[in-house]
This record gives C-alpha cells, structure tokens and sequence, in this order.
C-alpha cells in the first residue's frame, strides 16, 4: 500500500515541492544552500565558528567556544545549539513553518531540532517552548516554537510543558530595530504561571525557538524560568541567524 501511495504522491523536497527520493529530504537545488551547523559552533548559541580558538582562556580550558555575540552579550542560559544557519534553505523553512501554516514540516524539521538538542539532553529535562501572546495565536491558529518542542520531546522521551510560559503582554515584530530596542521589547513580557512553577523548579530545561537573532526572546524566557527555580537552562532552534561573511 505504501509502495502504491508513493506512486501517486511520490515525495517531494520539503522546501521547494521537486521530487525526492525519500520523505522529509531536500532536492539537489535545495540541499547545497541549507547549512546544517554540524562542526565547530559557539556553545552558547549554537552559531557555526570558522574554527577553533575562539572565546576567553577560562572558556577554552572549560572546552567552550564562544562566538562574538555571547562574548559582548552575556546569555541567561548554559548552552545552545541550533540546526540550521537562518538563510537559503533554513530561512525559507523557517519563514513556511512560521508563516506559511506549513505544519506537514513539523516532523522533519522537529527532528532536525531534536539531533541538534541531544548534546544539551540530560536526566529529567523538561522540554519548554518559548511562548506567544495570545493575540498573535489566534492569528496564527498555532505557535511553531510548540511544534518543534512537541517533536524533541517526542524523540528524546521528555517531558513537555508547552504551558510552562506565558506571554504577558504583546509585543511588536521583533523583525526589525536594533539589538537594545529588541531587548527593551520583551522587557516583563514573559513570565512562569504560579500554576507551572513547581514543574520547573530544579528541573533541567531544554527551552526551544524556531529562530534566534539576537536572543533577546530566549533570554526573556530563561530569565523567567530562572526566577521560578529552574535550571539549568539550555536552548535550541530550528536556526541561527548569522552575519554575513
């Protein structure tokens, strides 16, 4: 039956539609400009690194890399990684599962998170999504950051508390202004319901994004997870948006 249905619907690239061999690939236009960050990258924030060396002397001897970004902007987090780099490929992904009610790429890309996640994975991790505010879910009909986070914890065998934050306030587009206006934005905007704070406290969280530009939406979310007792606090995205070089 499965043989006759590909027949019909044979796969296609998760980005453009053309034919693949197997489901959730990516076709041989596609695949060279999706850069999956699989070699050196900054353990704060999962951005790829040209190459080793890079950080302070006391992060080096930890056997931590460091980019510039968390080096001049200390993160509320342990570690992070991400998937993909937020360009080509990664961003048009990001950008149909965000905006283009793309949830069929759920289960790739979720997975794709979910390999990225499995260095920062330990005993009792709970798996939180970073939340939105409920205007904007009624627009959207769903959270993509829920999405991804649903499918880690499915692969890892963790608990998932999409409830674990909420949004306070809404707040505009963080697509544009500079990193301290972005910062300023999510100031007091994300908290721990009194309800979820005993199913964070002490608990490893693995807190999970579709995209990270400046952090600032992560750190919003790590602080209030910290103020509720949790940690330690690791984050993953789906990407990673980078400078161009």
């Amino acid at each position: 039956m499965k043989g006759a249905l590909r027949l019909v619907y044979p796969p296609q690239c998760l980005c453009c539609g053309a034919p693949v061999a197997e489901e959730g690939g990516l076709c041989p236009v596609c695949w060279p400009e999706a850069e999956f960050i699989q070699a050196t990258c900054c353990t704060r924030c999962g951005a790829p690194l040209p190459c080793e060396g890079s950080g302070d002397a006391e992060d080096e001897a930890a056997g931590l890399l460091v980019c510039d970004d968390c080096l001049a902007l200390p993160r509320p987090w342990q570690q992070g990684r991400a998937a993909l780099t937020y360009r080509g490929t990664g961003r048009r992904l990001a950008l149909m599962l965000k905006h283009g009610d793309r949830l069929d790429l759920v289960p790739a890309l979720g997975n794709w998170v979910a390999r990225a996640a499995l260095p920062l994975v330990q005993p009792d991790t709970v798996v939180v999504p970073v939340p939105v505010h409920l205007r904007r879910l009624l627009k959207r009909k769903y959270n993509q950051a829920e999405m991804l986070s649903r499918q880690v914890a499915h692969v890892h065998g963790l608990q998932h508390l999409p409830g674990a934050l909420r949004r306070l306030r809404h707040t505009p587009m963080q697509d544009h202004g500079s990193v301290g206006d972005r910062f300023a934005n999510l100031k007091d905007a994300i908290a721990v319901p009194g309800r979820m704070a005993p199913r964070v406290q002490g608990r490893a969280v693995l807190l999970v994004d579709d995209v990270m530009a400046s952090g600032a939406t992560l750190s919003a979310s790590a602080k209030a997870l910290m103020g509720a007792g949790a940690g330690p606090i690791s984050v993953v995205v789906l990407a990673r948006a980078v400078k161009d070089t």
